[in-house]
């Protein structure tokens, strides 16, 4: 089973990767983005096969490894 986890900054935290982004992005001439928000997508390959099982595990690593809980949230997707 696969699964796919995406982090973002939450609402409210600094984000100057995003905005370094958006900078460069009007350099080169694309106007009109007011905003940008940089995240992280992991792609997980696991040997579980229950659905149920397979998520609490996915959200317990984001809970101690894969995510900062304090300035970030993220998504669990089975795939």
């Amino acid at each position: 089973m696969k699964a796919r986890v995406t982090v973002m900054l939450k609402s409210g935290v600094l984000d100057p990767q995003g905005e370094a982004v958006r900078h460069a992005l009007g350099s080169l001439g694309f106007a009109g983005v007011n905003g940008v928000r940089q995240g992280k997508v992991i792609e997980l390959d696991l040997a579980e096969t229950d659905a149920a099982r397979a998520e609490t595990a996915v959200k317990a690593m984001c809970e101690k490894l894969l995510a900062n809980t304090v300035i970030e949230s993220y998504r669990v997707e089975l795939l």
